[in-house]
């Protein structure tokens, strides 16, 4: 049992901003009111000042905030086959140390999730090892080859909650049509990963003035504005979901605003790396800064800083890819692409956004939390009695450097290394148990 008194319980889903305490009990969020005398939970069995002698914890919060457990839509837990990386026990600890109580992972794995027998394991393993909820995402095509679909009706029986080729986009625009078509018999999204290899070309950064002065091969917005303006034709073809995954371009908000505007059912999702950096941190020559999509010139961040207020994208999602130290130790273009991102997307969404006043906290937790469980179809992203306890608890005013030595993933390739940033998680809490917090002091 878990007393968390003194909290500034924060739901956008339900209209809740208010001092309130929680009692849980099972996993469940039992009562939630002004305030809950612990003999009245406990029947009075021999409470002390931390509850102990009942079984019963109280936290006392002080005022801190108590928002529904945060859902990271977009996490690469490596595993099955690249345990080199990562595994599905580091992610989910690394997710736990960020304040994320669930994730969604990508089906890039080695095998590839595109059959149900790798999404059994992984759900398998997250129940036994996990601490957060896993979700998975299945793949659209076979071996992410783009070639042809994989049995969508399958996967969904199984248990994914989208389907995506990230890491790869669907470059058939038959493949995706059919694609959306199909998806619309087992109510999921597609989860697009927009990029015309054409233009793309493998290159190593954004095209523009940086990559002509540094002699590193650019990747032109367009290369991602094209592949938006197509599926969203196939969206609107289809009337199916259609997300996009880690937009970066101005151009891309553009399309989706006006997509939107049309009725179309679109949603979008942008990464702290994108919101917080721009393509002259490449500058360093730091394979760090190396992302796909690659990180762009101001005026693309400050459109997506733009795109998050007026709601035109939807969720902040870590796009989390580790890689080992080796893989990242090399000259930049031969470098992969990825960064890590469940331990500071939190804090830097915070400190980025709420505290120079581009979103409310409010806005801040719906795109964390409310709005990534609307669109894979979850249970979370909302606090009320008799729902689950997933619960993630912040501190506004908490000062993090952030350190990949800390790091409970086993990857450290952030470009963020040694920034001081202010606001983060102090305590996750996963279904009514305290999974991470923060060390006092």
């Amino acid at each position: 049992m878990l007393l968390i008194k003194n909290g500034r319980v924060i739901d956008p889903a339900n209209k809740i901003d208010d001092i309130l305490d929680i009692f849980i009990d099972k996993g469940k969020i039992i009562r939630l009111a002004t305030s809950i005398d612990p003999k009245m939970v406990t029947g009075d069995r021999g409470i002390d000042n931390q509850g102990i002698k009942s079984g019963l914890r109280i936290i006392d919060l002080g005022g801190k905030i108590i928002a529904p457990g945060f859902i990271d839509m977009h996490t690469h837990l490596r595993e099955p086959g690249y345990e080199s990386k990562e595994t599905i026990v580091t992610g989910c600890k690394a997710a736990a140390a960020g304040g994320f109580t669930a994730v969604a992972c990508m089906p890039n794995t080695n095998p590839v999730n595109d059959n149900k027998v790798v999404t059994n394991y992984i759900i398998n393993r997250a129940l036994q090892e996990g601490g957060v909820r896993v979700y998975p995402i299945g793949a659209i095509t076979r071996g992410l080859k783009g070639e042809s679909l994989t049995d969508i009706g399958e996967l969904k029986i199984a248990g994914v909650v989208a389907v995506s080729d990230d890491g790869e986009p669907v470059m058939n625009a038959e493949i995706m049509r059919r694609a959306l078509e199909y998806v619309k018999y087992f109510d999921l999204p597609v989860i697009s990963h927009c990029e015309d290899k054409n233009l793309s070309q493998n290159g190593d950064m954004h095209e523009g003035y940086v990559s002509t002065r540094l002699g590193l091969t650019g990747i032109p917005a367009a290369a991602e504005d094209v592949m938006v303006a197509r599926d969203i034709l196939l969206a609107e073809m289809t009337s199916s979901r259609l997300h996009i995954a880690h937009v970066s371009t101005a151009g891309s908000v553009d399309l989706i605003r006006k997509a939107k505007a049309k009725g179309i059912s679109i949603t979008a999702e942008v990464t702290p790396h994108h919101f917080s950096l721009t393509d002259e941190e490449v500058a360093s020559f730091d394979t760090r800064t190396k992302v796909n999509p690659p990180l762009r010139p101001q005026e693309h961040l400050e459109a997506l800083c733009e795109g998050l207020k007026d709601g035109t994208i939807d969720a902040i999602a870590t796009d989390h890819a580790p890689h080992s130290t080796g893989d990242k130790d090399v000259d930049y273009p031969s470098a992969p692409n990825g960064i890590v991102g469940l331990e500071t997307a939190v804090a830097l969404t915070l400190s980025k956004l709420v505290h120079t006043n581009m979103l409310t906290i409010d806005q801040a937790i719906t795109k964390l939390s409310t709005n990534p469980a609307r669109i894979l179809g979850l249970t979370g992203g909302s606090i009320q009695e008799g729902g689950d306890a997933d619960l993630t608890i912040l501190d506004l005013q908490r000062e993090i450097t952030v350190n990949p030595e800390t790091f409970q993933s086993k990857a450290g390739n952030t470009p963020f290394e040694g920034m001081k940033l202010r606001g983060g998680a102090i305590m996750t809490i996963v279904r009514g148990v305290v999974v991470w917090e923060a060390e006092q002091g």
